[in-house]
């Protein structure tokens, strides 16, 4: 046996060993007290090798315990095909400073809610401005899975994978061979969710949709063409398009039929997409006024159900999914799943509960960073607090390691202000009791890997369009 991973099993022995490389749990009330949160830190934070066995170790206790990453394409289709009602609206959060304690709260909340539709997903953005690849990210997410006693299928969503227009039309083949590493490198890391968004593609300067949506369905379509033959077997990755870029005018019911009439005339795999993101009001990140504070979107929610309904009774989809829905106000919530959305993307809200709940000193340390470091990309006529609130998440990757240093009191702090939001998440989507109709539409099958798959071969990556 290796000398590293004996050197990291050393540090776990009393609650897991491997045997004819199969890894088996002899104590599973050791390894969530203590051990599990080596391993965390580990695979983060180990020097080499040391990492690369951590997280191995991590992916493989998580499939001897049930806890398996898994599409959620079946039960998309079944609420397509009406099968399982619409009343719900799937979270789908994006985890961007203390990932581990943070998934840790949403899996307590989950328990105790019995909700099992939920998603974490990670944007090519994210990648750089946290600092965490695909594979650091799994590992997080199943750590904390075990940790908390979770068990049942776990999604986890490439969010956001982008072209820029402006690349693809300098270099297309460049572009595209971007994008396409970065799959791999997610498809090996156990991220069996899509979301991809060629929108900036589409030229509004034609005069009707089909010509608008033509190179956007065409490389959705490409690019679910590739998911699929890359695709681990028995797995069917759920994949998603875009028809509107993020933050820019509404979406209508034409651009939609456009949209998905092009792609599926494209499309040379079967299945096709199982959700489309449309615009119906909100933006990424939300809308910051001049002293800081976060505006709430004006959601067009009779646009949100005739685009769902559209999606579902025409195309087979599971419906329509929503960016940048973390910023709305409390009482909309609830408003997204009557609407029949399928999937909503939270990510600011829950980073501002964390960052704002770090001790002071380590706030203003990262605000002067940010404003020593990154001055010069203010954009014009941005005030500074408009400018801090923007930047905020850039500081997360170099402040990484000292954000884990917290204090088991400040992290368990955190901890309970995340749980109360993420059980008023569920609530308020209609996920709650969810857990026994995901294990009835969706398979998790068993996936073993070797320690040479979480091996760092990480592809460039490249800032997506804000």
């Amino acid at each position: 046996m290796n000398a590293t991973l004996l050197s990291v099993l050393d540090k776990t022995s009393e609650s897991i060993e491997v045997d004819t490389g199969r890894v088996r749990v002899r104590d599973e009330a050791i390894l969530r007290a203590r051990d599990i949160d080596t391993l965390a830190r580990e695979a983060v934070f180990g020097a080499g090798d040391t990492r690369v066995y951590a997280r191995w170790l991590i992916w493989e206790t998580a499939q001897t315990l049930g806890i398996r990453p898994a599409s959620i394409h079946e039960l998309y289709v079944a609420r397509g095909f009406e099968r399982i009602p619409t009343t719900f609206a799937v979270p789908a959060v994006n985890l961007r400073a203390l990932v581990y304690d943070s998934a840790r709260a949403a899996f307590s909340a989950a328990i105790k809610s019995r909700t099992g539709a939920l998603m974490f997903e990670l944007t090519r953005n994210e990648m750089i401005d946290t600092a965490q690849r695909p594979a650091e990210y799994t590992s997080m997410v199943l750590a904390a899975a075990i940790k908390e006693g979770f068990r049942g299928p776990i999604f986890l969503q490439g969010d956001h994978f982008q072209l820029l227009a402006e690349r693809y039309k300098k270099d297309t083949d460049a572009e595209l061979s971007a994008l396409r590493r970065l799959i791999d490198e997610s498809l090996q890391a156990g991220f069996y969710n899509f979301d991809l968004d060629t929108s900036t593609l589409v030229d509004m300067t034609r005069s009707i949709p089909a010509e608008q949506q033509r190179l956007n369905a065409e490389m959705s379509a490409l690019l679910t063409d590739y998911i699929r033959a890359r695709q681990p077997h028995p797995v069917v990755v759920a994949v998603g398009g875009e028809v509107g870029a993020a933050g820019q005018r509404n979406s209508d019911i034409h651009e939609l039929r456009a949209y998905l009439d092009g792609c599926a005339r494209a499309l040379h795999h079967k299945p096709g997409l199982c959700k489309v993101a449309v615009m119906a009001g909100t933006t990424r990140g939300g809308v910051v006024a001049p002293n800081g504070t976060v505006l709430a979107p004006e959601v067009d929610f009779a646009l949100l159900r005739q685009l769902s309904e559209a999606a579902r009774k025409e195309y087979g989809l599971g419906g329509v999914s929503l960016h940048g829905a973390s910023t709305v106000s409390d009482e909309m919530f609830a408003q997204f799943a009557q609407s029949g959305a399928l999937e909503v993307k939270l990510a600011t809200q829950l980073q501002n509960i964390v960052i704002d709940a770090l001790p002071e000193a380590l706030r203003l340390e990262m605000r002067d960073w940010i404003l020593r470091t990154l001055e010069n990309e203010r954009r014009p006529g941005f005030s500074e607090a408009q400018f801090l609130h923007r930047a905020r998440r850039r500081a997360i990757g170099p402040f990484k390691e000292q954000i884990w240093r917290l204090s088991e009191l400040d992290r368990s702090h955190i901890r309970a202000l995340l749980e109360r939001r993420f059980t008023d998440l569920f609530h308020w989507l209609g996920v709650t009791d969810t857990r026994s109709m995901v294990s009835t539409f969706v398979s998790q099958p068993e996936i073993h890997k070797t320690p040479q798959d979480f091996g760092e071969h990480p592809a460039p990556i490249t800032p997506e369009q804000e």
